[in-house]
């Protein structure tokens, strides 16, 4: 029984240290040609810029919300007033 979990262990152990050196070696002939794919390129800047149109529509939102408060705390204070 314990030379099954032995046997387990080790062939378990082999086959992760395989998979360890195999994607080392991939992600070293990656940085090796230059990082990314040109068409991976033009998706990574594709969604650069749409995430630069989103918190720059964010920020305008931002400065309507806090105008909109601004406005409803005037009347409330006028109201309080009169």
């Amino acid at each position: 029984m314990e030379a099954i979990f032995i046997i387990a262990i080790i062939f378990g152990g082999s086959i992760i240290a395989l998979a360890i050196v195999g994607s080392t070696i991939l992600m070293a002939i990656k940085i090796i040609k230059g990082g990314v794919s040109p068409k991976e390129r033009g998706r990574q800047a594709e969604e650069a810029r749409m995430i630069q149109e989103i918190y720059r529509g964010l920020s305008r939102m931002e400065e309507r919300v806090e105008a909109l408060e601004t406005i409803i705390l005037e009347r409330e204070r006028k109201d309080r007033k009169a």
